[in-house]
C-alpha cells in the first residue's frame, strides 16, 4: 500500500489546557484525505500547514461534543465562501449528527444551512457493529462510555489499506480490544493520569489494558493537566499539535 500520512492537528481537552488545540485528525493515504473530529479550531491548523480543505472528501466523528464537531460550521463557511468547494462533503457520525451540525451551524451563522451552496452535504449515521462504506473508506463504530446528548463511539477506520483506530472521549470498555486488533495506528485519548474522571480514560487504566492492545503502534492524545504535569512519567508516545505519523 502507499504510504499513509496523520497529522493531528489539536491534541487538547476543550479547556485548551496547555495551549493545545481541540481535537482533529487528517488523514491522507495519497488517493483519500478525510478528517477524524473536527474541533473548532481545527480550520485555522488546515491554514497553518497549507491543507486544502476541498480535497477533504470526510469527516468523521467519534461524538458530538463541541471539542470535536463545532469546526464543522466554520469548515462550511469556508468552504462556501472562500475555497469555493464544488465536490461533495460526507459528514458522517452517531445518531443525531445531521441535526445536531445543522443547528451548530444555524447557532453559528444563522442561515448557513439554508443557502443554495455549490455544492452537496451527505450525512450518514452510523450504528455500532457494521462497516459502514463512504466510497473507499470503511469505518465501523464501537460503543463508548462518554454521555455526549447521542451515543458516543470508538472508530475504527479502514482506507487504502490502513488501519486507524481512534478511542474517541472514554472510560476503558472492552470493546477498545475489538476496535483497535491489528490495526497499524490506535490513538487512545488518556485525558488524566490517574484522578478518577468519569467518562474518560486515564493513564493508569490505560496500563492496566495495554497488553490486550493489539496494534502496532499507540499514541496518547486528549490530555488535561493531571497528564501534562507528569509526563516525566509517561513512557508512551504523546501526541503534539501538528504532529506527524508515518503508516
Amino acid at each position: 500500500m502507499d504510504e499513509t500520512t496523520v497529522r493531528f492537528l489539536g491534541t487538547g481537552d476543550p479547556l485548551g489546557t496547555g495551549g493545545r488545540l481541540q481535537t482533529s485528525i487528517h488523514v491522507d493515504t495519497g488517493s483519500t484525505r478525510l478528517l477524524v473530529d473536527c474541533g473548532a479550531s481545527a480550520l485555522s491548523e488546515m491554514n497553518r500547514y497549507d491543507l486544502d480543505r476541498n480535497e477533504i472528501g470526510t469527516i468523521l466523528l467519534t461524538h458530538l461534543h463541541g471539542d470535536h464537531f463545532a469546526g464543522i460550521p466554520f469548515f462550511v463557511l469556508d468552504a462556501q465562501f472562500a475555497s469555493e468547494r464544488t465536490e461533495p462533503l460526507t459528514i458522517v457520525g452517531p445518531p443525531g449528527t445531521e441535526s445536531r451540525v445543522t443547528e451548530a451551524m444555524e447557532v453559528f451563522f444563522p442561515g448557513l444551512s439554508e443557502v443554495d451552496q455549490a455544492f452537496d452535504i451527505e450525512f450518514v449515521e452510523i450504528e455500532p457493529g457494521a462497516a459502514t462504506s463512504v466510497g473507499p473508506i470503511d469505518v465501523r463504530p464501537y460503543p463508548a462510555d462518554h454521555p455526549s446528548g447521542d451515543p458516543s463511539y470508538a472508530l475504527r477506520v479502514e482506507v487504502d489499506g490502513a488501519t486507524i483506530t481512534y478511542s474517541g472521549d472514554t472510560a476503558w470498555v472492552d470493546d477498545l480490544v475489538a476496535a483497535a486488533a491489528g490495526a497499524d495506528l490506535f490513538i487512545c485519548e488518556a485525558y488524566a493520569f490517574d484522578a478518577d474522571i468519569p467518562y474518560h480514560m486515564t493513564y493508569t487504566t490505560f496500563r492496566e489494558h495495554e497488553s490486550e492492545i493489539d496494534a502496532d503502534r499507540t499514541i496518547l492524545t486528549h490530555m488535561s493537566t493531571t497528564m501534562f504535569d507528569r509526563l516525566d512519567e509517561v513512557d508512551h508516545e504523546c501526541a503534539t499539535d501538528g504532529m506527524v505519523v508515518e503508516i
